[in-house]
């Protein structure tokens, strides 16, 4: 697999390049979504005094800096494709391979991001030089982050790859996007940190996963956990992951059986 991963990433290395113009309209959105809710945050904070439950707006700076890394590290956009495969039959050539989909699927995410990161950092430093944030990162916290990311990526790709597979059967899938990307966004921390939302909403964020794959890596770097939340964490994020490659498989073995091909 390792030889075979190799040769997926330096194909989609060489694909991902063919589209800088695309690429670059797509980072100045992920630099301009923190930007925004930073600048949003710190005027309320200001206007409540100083602080929102706590959070001054150099928090909030370093928290949606931080939220920028995470989430370009764990998004997929397999959901908005696999719709396309199906319509227009491109799927069926894929299914003649030796090799399962999913892995070709992971080499252009990783490609994309291994690009991507170069225009990151930047946006990164200026958000610091602009808002002053207030990090507090330790070898620990940094440790114990990597390891989360790596589980949240793995478990976002599973179950929005499974999500997608919903276009077997239903061949247009954008309304169930469309829903998905909107829980995704109130209960993931990206509109505001979990701790300021109602209680009712925390309560569905701790049960769905998508407070677990961006929310908690974001807190876990911060430093803004304790080490019951941290173990919490983690064995939440895991049970998510085994659900996720569970369904896959369920759905998959299922949605080939049902898949026949259209377009040209």
């Amino acid at each position: 697999m390792l030889t075979i991963y190799k040769a997926f990433f330096k194909i989609q290395l060489l694909n991902q390049l063919q589209y800088r113009a695309a690429m670059a309209i797509w980072m100045t959105y992920r630099v301009l979504e923190p930007l925004i809710y930073v600048a949003v945050w710190t005027t309320v904070a200001r206007s409540q005094g100083g602080s929102v439950g706590g959070r001054t707006p150099e928090d909030f700076a370093a928290y949606y800096i931080v939220l920028m890394f995470v989430n370009q590290i764990t998004f997929t956009w397999i959901m908005h494709e696999f719709e396309f495969r199906i319509r227009t039959g491109s799927l069926s050539p894929l299914l003649l391979k030796p090799v399962h989909p999913i892995h070709d699927d992971i080499a252009s995410n990783v490609a994309y991001k291994v690009i991507t990161i170069v225009i990151l950092v930047p946006a990164a430093l200026l958000l610091t030089y602009l808002f002053k944030p207030t990090f507090t990162f330790t070898t620990y916290t940094t440790m114990l982050c990597i390891l989360s990311l790596a589980l949240a990526f793995i478990t976002r790709f599973l179950l929005e790859w499974t999500l997608a597979l919903v276009a077997f059967w239903t061949t247009r899938v954008s309304a169930i996007n469309q829903i998905y990307f909107v829980l995704a966004l109130f209960l993931s921390g990206r509109i505001a940190p979990i701790d300021l939302l109602p209680g009712w909403v925390r309560f569905i964020a701790d049960i769905l996963p998508f407070r677990w794959t961006m929310a908690f890596p974001t807190e876990l770097m911060l430093g803004s956990l304790t080490p019951s939340e941290i173990q919490h964490g983690f064995i939440v994020l895991t049970g998510w992951l085994i659900i996720g490659f569970l369904l896959l498989k369920f759905a998959w073995s299922r949605g080939v059986r049902a898949y026949s091909a259209v377009g040209s």
